[in-house]
C-alpha cells in the first residue's frame, strides 16, 4: 500500500498485547517511506520528544539509517525542552555537530538561509492538543518557508495526547498575516487533532499550498489518551510534567491572563489555580451555584494548597497559595474549557476585588476580547458556552475532510 493512501485511511493496527502499542512516525518512516528522504538532503525540526519507543533520537535513528542531516530546527523551548523563555539562540548538537536553528529565536535569517542547502524537510515534535501551544505555529513558519522554495515538508506523526474525538472551547476566527504565535491558527482550544492533521488543516486554510505529507503514527486511534497508547510520557515542555495537565490545559491555560497561578514551579502545573487572596470554598460554592451540574462534570475540584518554586511567569514565587487543583473523573464527560469558564465567572463574582483579567495575555489566548467582556458583563456561563456551538459544528465539519486517523 504507498504511502499516501495510509495517510488517508490511517492506521487501524493495534498491538495484541494487554496494552496498545502506537509506533510513532519516524520509525514508520524508516521501515516503510525511507524513499521519502533517500539521497536527499534533509533538515529535521525536533526536539526532547522526537524519541523511537525505546528512547533513542530521531536524530541519532535517521543517521544510522544512512539518511543525510544537514541542519537541525528546534521549537519553543529549545532542542532540549529545557527553556522557558523567548529570544532562545541558535545552537549546536554535541553528539553529531550539526548546526540547530532557533525558530523561536530573536531573527529567522539564518534558519531561513540554512533551507537553501535542504532537499527535504522533516517535522518530528510531540503536540499537546489545545490551541494555545506554539509547537504547531513553529512548525507552520517552517512550512511556509520551504513551500516558497518548493522543498516537500514530512510531518512524522505522533498521538494527540489528549485524543481525538473531543472538541471543545471557542473557536478562533481565520487569522489575518499579522497573528501571533500563540493560539493563531482558526481552531477550538481544544481541537482534537494530532499535529500532521493540523498542519494539513493550516496548509488549505491559511493558504500556503506546500507539498506536505503525513507519515502516520500507526496503531492509534481517535478514542486514545495519551497513557493509551503505550508509549511513555516525555514532558513536551517544562510546565507539562504528565497526561493529567494536558487534559486541563485546554482550560486551565485561560488562567495566565489573569492574576492566578496555574502551578508554574510545580509537579501540579496546569491542574491547579491559586492566588495568596483566593477563597478556594467561597469560589467553588459560587461555581456549584452558577451551573455546575454542567460545568463540572467529569472533573473533581478541591481546595488545595502549593507553593510556586522559581515558576518562569514570576507568580508568587516561593509563597503558599491557596489554591483549587482538578482531578479528572471521566474523561469522556470532562469539558476543560467549560469548567475555566465556570470557575472564572465564579472567581469575579465571589471576590471581584482580589481578581484580575490581564487584557491582552487573556485576549491573545481567549481569541479576542468575547470571553473577557462576557464575563465582565456577568453573563451566565451556560449562556457563554452556547456561544461558542454554533462555530464548533462549523469547525467539526471542515476539519473532518483532514483527519487520518
Amino acid at each position: 500500500m504507498r504511502l499516501h493512501q495510509l495517510s488517508v485511511l490511517g492506521f487501524l493496527l493495534v498491538a495484541t498485547t494487554a496494552r496498545a502499542q502506537v509506533i510513532p512516525g519516524v520509525e514508520v518512516l524508516l521501515a516503510d517511506s525511507g524513499g521519502l528522504v533517500h539521497n536527499r538532503r534533509v533538515a529535521l525540526l525536533t526536539n526532547h520528544t522526537g524519541l523511537d519507543r525505546a528512547g533513542h533520537r530521531d536524530v541519532d535513528l535517521l543517521r544510522s539509517a544512512g539518511v543525510r542531516l544537514v541542519a537541525l530546527f528546534s521549537p519553543e523551548h529549545g532542542f532540549q525542552g529545557r527553556e522557558d523563555r523567548p529570544g532562545l539562540s541558535d545552537a549546536t548538537d554535541s553528539a553529531t555537530g550539526l548546526p540547530i536553528y532557533s525558530l523561536f529565536g530573536r531573527s529567522p535569517t539564518r534558519a531561513r538561509a540554512a533551507l537553501d542547502s535542504v532537499d527535504v524537510v522533516l517535522v518530528d515534535l510531540q503536540d499537546i492538543g489545545a490551541r494555545y501551544y506554539t509547537y504547531a505555529a513553529t512548525a507552520i513558519t517552517l512550512l511556509r518557508w520551504t513551500a516558497e522554495r518548493g522543498i516537500p515538508f514530512v510531518v512524522l506523526d505522533r498521538p494527540d495526547p489528549e485524543g481525538g474525538i473531543l472538541v471543545q472551547g471557542n473557536v478562533r476566527a481565520v487569522p489575518g498575516p499579522d497573528s501571533l504565535v500563540v493560539g493563531f491558527l482558526p481552531v477550538p482550544m481544544r481541537h482534537g487533532m494530532t499535529l500532521g492533521e493540523l498542519l494539513r488543516f493550516a496548509n488549505d486554510t491559511l493558504g500556503i499550498h506546500g507539498a506536505v505529507t503525513v507519515v502516520p503514527a500507526r496503531g492509534w486511534k481517535r478514542g486514545m489518551v495519551y497513557d493509551q497508547t503505550g508509549l511513555p510520557w516525555i514532558k513536551p515542555s517544562p510546565n507539562m510534567p504528565s497526561v493529567e495537565s494536558a487534559l486541563h490545559y485546554p482550560g486551565t491555560c485561560l488562567f495566565e491572563g489573569t492574576n492566578l497561578s496555574v502551578g508554574r514551579g510545580t509537579p501540579y502545573a496546569f491542574q491547579v489555580v491559586g492566588a495568596p487572596w483566593l477563597d478556594p470554598r467561597a469560589v467553588l460554592a459560587k461555581a456549584r451555584e452558577m451551573g455546575g451540574g454542567t460545568g463540572l462534570r467529569g472533573v473533581e475540584l478541591r481546595p488545595f494548597t502549593f507553593t510556586p518554586h522559581h515558576p518562569t511567569d514570576g507568580k508568587y514565587a516561593g509563597v503558599a497559595l491557596k489554591g483549587i487543583r482538578l482531578r479528572v473523573t471521566d474523561r469522556a464527560q470532562y469539558d476543560p474549557t467549560k469548567t475555566a469558564v465556570l470557575l472564572l465567572a465564579a472567581l469575579r463574582a465571589a471576590q471581584p476585588d482580589s481578581f484580575q483579567i490581564r487584557p491582552e495575555w487573556f485576549d491573545l489566548l481567549a481569541a479576542g476580547p468575547e470571553l473577557r467582556e462576557a464575563l465582565g458583563a456577568g453573563r451566565a456561563p451556560a449562556e457563554i458556552w452556547a456561544g461558542w456551538d454554533e462555530a464548533l459544528a462549523r469547525f467539526r465539519a471542515v476539519r473532518a475532510k483532514y483527519l487520518l486517523y
